[in-house]
């Protein structure tokens, strides 16, 4: 069997696109473990059927898997290189709006250049379950602030990064506390409108950056005062913008490196 994909990155958090009707029809999560494979496999966070418009509310529509198999509601990097590949193909012009597993998510592309794209996203609300929450965990009782995003996330706020940071991302993404696992994002603020973070999403493990884990980050850093909108997260694959407003918005890169066919 051979399927054909597109290779592309938001921030080097990156993802292979298939157009649905290339793709297998069952076993997606089998398929996304195998491409995803980064030894064996092309190699990618995650891996996202697309579908054409459909109707006259979306440009197109995702389904994303996480190199896991598992089946994420929403990435926002992830979303923004499929408005960059639906653009390319000629789908959609400067606006996308996008079907998500988390609603329909509206783009508006900055800039571009060639196969470089910088898209503002709308992400939607941002509802914070618990702004301090005591995590208990191995070691002690860890702050925690809790937000939903779309999809779950765990904001944990650090002095440094001086520490097994992965080994606790691990840990709190299957903690009992998050029956359907979390994202985990560690972050320390650097001045009134930035701050620094590390990422650990469910179902990728450590990953540069990420769209919806700067969200949680930024939502509970202001929450916590630790920051104002804009909040400018310094990521370790460079820096993603987000402005809360009664919805948040998030600028970020998307670019398209590569295409191919995948053999299994």
């Amino acid at each position: 069997m051979k399927v054909r994909f597109t290779k592309a990155h938001g921030a080097k958090n990156d993802f292979l696109l298939t157009w649905r009707s290339d793709a297998p029809q069952e076993n997606h999560a089998g398929f996304a473990r195998a491409i995803c494979d980064r030894y064996t496999g092309i190699g990618a966070d995650g891996w996202m059927l697309v579908d054409p418009p459909a109707d006259a509310e979306a440009e197109g529509a995702i389904e994303l898997y996480n190199s896991d198999g598992s089946a994420p509601e929403i990435s926002g990097n992830g979303t923004r290189c499929a408005a960059a590949f639906l653009i390319w193909r000629g789908y959609a012009p400067g606006r996308v709006r996008i079907r998500t597993g988390a609603g329909i998510k509206t783009l508006r592309m900055l800039q571009r250049s060639e196969l470089k794209f910088e898209f503002e996203m709308n992400m939607g609300r941002a509802r914070i379950i618990e702004t301090r929450f005591a995590l208990p965990l191995a070691s002690g009782k860890r702050d925690v602030t809790l937000v939903d995003v779309g999809n779950p996330q765990c904001a944990v706020p650090v002095e440094d990064f001086d520490f097994d940071w992965r080994a606790m991302g691990a840990g709190i993404e299957r903690h009992p506390q998050f029956p359907d696992r979390a994202n985990v994002s560690f972050f320390k603020s650097v001045d009134a409108h930035s701050i620094d973070v590390r990422f650990y999403e469910r179902g990728a493990g450590e990953t540069m950056s990420s769209g919806t884990g700067s969200m949680g980050a930024a939502v509970a850093a202001v929450a916590r005062g630790m920051a104002q909108s804009p909040v400018r997260v310094l990521t370790p694959a460079g820096p993603l913008d987000i402005r809360l407003e009664d919805e948040v918005f998030l600028t970020g890169p998307a670019e398209i490196v590569g295409e191919g066919e995948f053999f299994q």
